[in-house]
């Protein structure tokens, strides 16, 4: 499961969205979790959140941006855990699991909100990350904040305010950005929603919590080396109930078949 909980579950009027954050994370029982926007998660923060959900904490600091963590659940053995460490305007962490199938790579990110051409350059450090992963098993995940090449954006971008839609074009100024998700697609993973989700379009902001910034876009993916791929038995976003107001972002997961080792 992957998740921006903005801000770190709380608003600038000290609206605190954590315990709906907790009980959506709880209900959904992931034995992977990827978060990004943990403003104020210190490792003491993050191990109290992580221990009300019984999951293992693995954080990513950021000296720009917000942290992001990868929290696993027992009896899922970590390998190897720590931040990729690049100038991200965020952060990534990677950690790798073992499973019966071999060594699980896990890449959580979150890429420049406000950037085309650093996004770029972030996705390839990405990149580089994916390849240098032992074994087959790879997952990233996270809030990308682009989108993907396979989808005509135009019309949604129309609706987008100017100041925003310049986030998503390329310095032409009329180019849909498309680079970050298509360098990881080039990488060889797979964009699990399309491939897995069905008919939903997967489109993860914004929720009834959503701000200007947004209109109906997937920017939240998980995406998978084939080999993990081909494990996916359904990919969906969580919509309704409490998942409407405890973020501005809707949760993606994705349902594996791959036992710890």
């Amino acid at each position: 499961m992957t998740w921006n909980i903005r801000t770190g579950g709380r608003d600038a009027d000290g609206t605190d969205r954590r315990d709906e954050i907790v009980e959506l994370i709880d209900a959904q029982r992931p034995d992977v979790l990827l978060l990004q926007e943990l403003r104020g998660f210190d490792d003491q923060v993050l191990a109290g959140f992580a221990d009300r959900l019984g999951l293992r904490p693995h954080r990513a600091g950021s000296c720009v941006g917000q942290p992001v963590a990868v929290l696993v659940r027992p009896p899922l053995r970590t390998l190897a855990a720590g931040p990729l460490r690049r100038p991200f305007h965020h952060a990534a962490a990677r950690v790798v699991l073992a499973t019966e199938a071999g060594p699980l790579t896990v890449l959580g990110a979150h890429l420049s909100p406000y950037s085309g051409g650093w996004r770029r350059v972030e996705v390839d450090w990405l990149a580089g990350a994916v390849r240098r992963a032992p074994g087959e098993l790879t997952l990233v995940g996270g809030d990308l904040n682009a989108l993907d090449p396979a989808t005509d954006h135009s019309e949604q971008l129309s609706r987008l305010q100017p100041k925003y839609r310049r986030r998503h074009l390329r310095r032409d100024r009329r180019t849909v950005d498309t680079r970050a998700v298509a360098v990881l697609l080039g990488a060889g993973l797979v964009d699990l929603q399309p491939a897995v989700g069905g008919s939903d379009a997967g489109l993860t902001v914004p929720t009834w919590h959503g701000g200007a910034e947004f209109v109906g876009m997937r920017l939240d993916y998980l995406l998978g080396s084939p080999a993990f791929a081909a494990r996916v038995r359904e990919v969906r976003v969580v919509r309704g109930g409490v998942a409407e107001h405890a973020s501005d972002h809707y949760p993606v997961v994705a349902d594996v078949a791959l036992d710890p080792a």
